[in-house]
């Protein structure tokens, strides 16, 4: 609307301009002289132009406030014919990135429960290892102290024992002095004449013993005199009556008498015996 207004008085001005301008031109052609000699005057020729109406000055239109656009409502595209189908293909593809991402969060759980399946297993055998190696160490330790036991007792066995047999050795030593303290002493001979006596009491003497007769037989006894054994060691001018009788004299004495001092028992007595014949 502006620029319609201002087309019209810009053409009358252009126009205006270009009449002034022809006019010029004619009246400069009418107005020159016919030439002569002329006197030497100088001239100046001054042409009046004629002044340019001013153009018109544009009045300020008046400001009209625009209207506020009115919000812009985007309006639904239509759904096109297979709307159904891209729904349906939609839904579809969503339920298979759901069973893709509920797929790979399963596959997740199961990789964690079997990295914690692991890691339970290695800390499980780790505390079974640890178990073991502390069990053999007290298995170890306990066996060590079993044999240093062992070697205590040995030793201390081996002590006793070579105390009680020194003590042993000892009183044997001590008992054998006694015994030959004792077997010197009128108590020994009065002791194997009453075990001598016994024997002849209970002697039958053969017809075929004569008066050089003599018999040494040795006699196992018991602490109470019980005869356990009878050995003819020797027997000069005997037969085997002889012999015979000796060893039933012997045995019929059992029991043998108790010496009056224990220090005369012999285990083992070595009795001489001659008859007495009449």
């Amino acid at each position: 609307m502006r620029d319609s207004n201002n087309i019209i008085p810009v053409t009358m001005a252009l126009l205006l301009h270009a009449i002034i301008f022809g006019s010029m031109i004619v009246a400069f052609d009418y107005t020159r002289p016919t030439p002569f000699t002329p006197l030497a005057v100088q001239a100046k020729l001054v042409t009046e132009i004629p002044e340019r109406a001013p153009p018109p000055v544009a009045e300020p239109e008046p400001v009209v406030e625009e209207p506020e656009p009115a919000p812009v409502v985007e309006e639904p595209e239509p759904e096109p014919y297979n709307s159904e189908e891209l729904r349906r293909q939609a839904e579809e593809e969503k339920r298979r990135l759901d069973a893709l991402m509920e797929q790979k969060r399963i596959e997740e759980l199961r990789r964690q429960e079997e990295e914690e399946r692991k890691r339970k297993e290695r800390e499980e055998a780790e505390r079974k290892k640890r178990e073991e190696e502390r069990k053999e160490r007290e298995r170890i330790e306990a066996e060590r102290k079993r044999q240093e036991d062992i070697r205590r007792q040995r030793e201390e066995n081996e002590r006793l024992r070579r105390e009680l047999e020194a003590e042993e050795r000892q009183a044997e030593l001590a008992a054998e002095e006694r015994r030959f303290a004792a077997r010197n002493s009128p108590e020994m001979a009065a002791y194997e004449f009453a075990i001598r006596q016994k024997i002849r009491r209970n002697w039958s003497v053969p017809a075929s013993a004569q008066a050089d007769t003599r018999c040494t037989v040795r006699v196992r006894q018991l602490r109470n005199g019980d005869v356990v054994g009878v050995t003819i060691v020797s027997c000069e001018n005997a037969d085997d009556a002889v012999r015979r009788s000796v060893e039933a004299a012997i045995r019929r004495s059992s029991p043998l008498p108790e010496p009056s001092n224990p220090d005369l028992f012999d285990s083992n007595l070595t009795i001489n015996l001659t008859p007495e014949i009449q």
